[in-house]
């Protein structure tokens, strides 16, 4: 069993030390690399590259608060979020394979994002995705990995659910 667990963890390491790495990489090109006004289109009328800083939350919630305490509050509950993901993958509390994996893409975005409030005051977006009228508010590839990890998440739980139903059920 510690064998399997060891395997497990060496996984989800690489998953959250890949997704940081990508994460911090890619915020490094875009603030060596390009002004504050860049844009580049890669796929007209839906994908460009853009230079923005994010002072908020995801999907620029709280933008606009220039409080010091905001920002304190933002980074602790960031900081509360990571340990609690942590401990839910150390007490194998985290589910299967699934919500273990979407975890710890969870736990690299995270780490990434609260990183750059520490040290840059904000967060690198570079990600313009829009569709005809309907515009994202601009991310990067930690805000992706929180989403895509959430989605795994959920994942897991509405099959467990499912299956406890039938179960339950027989």
């Amino acid at each position: 069993m510690a064998a399997s667990r060891s395997i497990a963890w060496r996984w989800l390491i690489l998953i959250i030390a890949s997704v940081l790495a990508a994460d911090q990489a890619t915020k490094h090109l875009i603030e060596k690399y390009t002004s504050a006004d860049y844009l580049h289109v890669v796929i007209p009328g839906i994908l460009n590259l853009i230079h923005t800083r994010n002072p908020g939350v995801a999907f620029s919630m709280f933008a606009d608060a220039h409080s010091p305490a905001t920002r304190f509050l933002l980074i602790a509950f960031s900081v509360a979020v990571i340990v609690f993901l942590f401990w839910l993958l150390a007490a194998e509390r985290a589910g299967g394979r699934m919500g273990q994996i979407g975890m710890a893409m969870i736990l690299g975005g995270a780490i990434g994002n609260v990183l750059d409030r520490l040290t840059e005051r904000g967060v690198t977006d570079f990600i313009d995705l829009h569709i005809q009228s309907h515009h994202w508010p601009t991310f990067n590839i930690a805000d992706s990995a929180i989403v895509i990890g959430a989605v795994l998440v959920l994942l897991e739980l509405f099959r467990d659910w499912g299956h406890s139903r039938r179960q339950g059920a027989a």
